[in-house]
């Protein structure tokens, strides 16, 4: 059996940014509906009150995973699956281009400075807390200049009610259309130009996230080829381990992922008071206060009317869509390596001719 060919050249950190990004896409897109799904339980606050005025979470069954594709296939049809999919598809193209980028430009620098204070013929060994810590500063960098696009993909995802809809004044139809400059727009219009950066704050704490992943997974890994003349995982070991790391980083950051979900669609949170507001001709009279003022707000509030539990709403949603992507890049990433080899390869070619 013939094997396959491996990159004649080391990818430079252009190269893994642009292997990064291609698998971001593809595992994304191939789970999309699950991720329009995961991200309309996370924004879905309690809208309805007991007998003390405290918010009643919505149950299980309204929030099931399967119940809710029925739901979006019956009212939006197939279209309702992949609402926001280019914003998205653009988010996880620079997020994951950025994120690679940064992240092999501080590890190779890393390894470069411990290779010169290492005693030659020894390989450098990066410690679990240094992946984490270079993974956190590659996640933070990517964060800064990419949140824009995430936010006006989470409004496009989580939409607005048909019932809210109704009540809009005639006329202001147009104002609601669910394109990416129309969505902007809209957030620049009743936010600023900050609205643009909401979450920013929890998306900087969450940039531990990947790190946990990849430093797990860069651990694992190295203690599965411990001992053996490879150099690369099979694709279902990369499977495995890539499940196992994602699985682990979520369970440890999901508050803060609900709650940057809620941050991020804030504007969504309101619809029975904006209802009220129609409904008693006053809408649009003056601007609504924010439900939530940051990420911290969202967990005090979440306890307050639904207990521990609360923080958890959509895990398992989450982790699916997480682990299901997240397997699917490591699996795909050497073979997106060489993908990308070729179109650098290709690319230098074509400027090479055209001087």
């Amino acid at each position: 059996m013939v094997a396959p060919s491996k990159p004649v050249e080391p990818l430079t950190p252009f190269g893994h940014a642009l292997a990064g990004a291609l698998g971001g896409v593809f595992s994304n897109a191939v789970v999309y509906p699950l991720d329009t799904v995961k991200t309309r339980i996370q924004a879905a606050s309690s809208s309805t009150k007991d007998e003390k005025g405290k918010g009643i979470s919505p149950s299980s069954s309204q929030l099931s995973i399967v119940k809710l594709l029925l739901k979006i296939m019956r009212e939006e049809g197939v279209s309702g699956f992949f609402r926001g999919f280019g914003a998205s598809m653009l988010n996880t193209f620079s997020m994951q281009y950025a994120y690679f980028f940064f992240y092999s430009f501080v590890r190779n620098t890393y390894l470069k400075r411990l290779s010169r204070s290492s005693a030659p013929g020894s390989k450098p060994i990066i410690s679990t807390a240094m992946e984490l810590i270079l993974g956190a500063i590659a996640g933070a960098l990517a964060q800064i200049f990419t949140i824009p696009v995430s936010v006006i993909a989470t409004r496009q995802q989580v939409g607005r009610s048909k019932q809210k809809q109704r009540y809009l004044p005639h006329g202001k139809q147009t104002d609601d259309s669910d394109s990416f400059l129309a969505v902007g727009r809209e957030i620049i219009r009743e936010d600023g130009v900050g609205g643009l950066w909401l979450g920013i704050k929890p998306g900087l704490v969450l940039t531990v996230n990947p790190a946990i992943t990849y430093g797990v997974f860069e651990r694992a890994k190295g203690l599965a080829l411990l001992g053996t003349t490879n150099t690369k995982l099979t694709p279902w070991h990369s499977f495995a381990i890539g499940a196992f790391s994602k699985t682990l980083a979520t369970v440890v950051t999901y508050p803060y992922i609900m709650a940057k979900v809620r941050v991020q669609a804030r504007s969504m949170h309101d619809d029975d008071d904006g209802l009220d507001e129609a409904e008693n001709g006053s809408a649009g009279s003056a601007p609504r206060k924010p439900k939530y003022t940051g990420a911290l707000d969202v967990l005090a509030k979440v306890w307050q009317s639904e207990g521990f539990l609360g923080w958890y709403q959509g895990m398992g949603a989450q982790i699916l869509k997480a682990v299901l992507s997240q397997a699917l890049l490591f699996m795909s990433k050497d073979q997106f390596e060489h993908y990308a080899l070729v179109i650098l390869t290709l690319w230098r070619r074509t400027i090479q001719h055209s001087t």
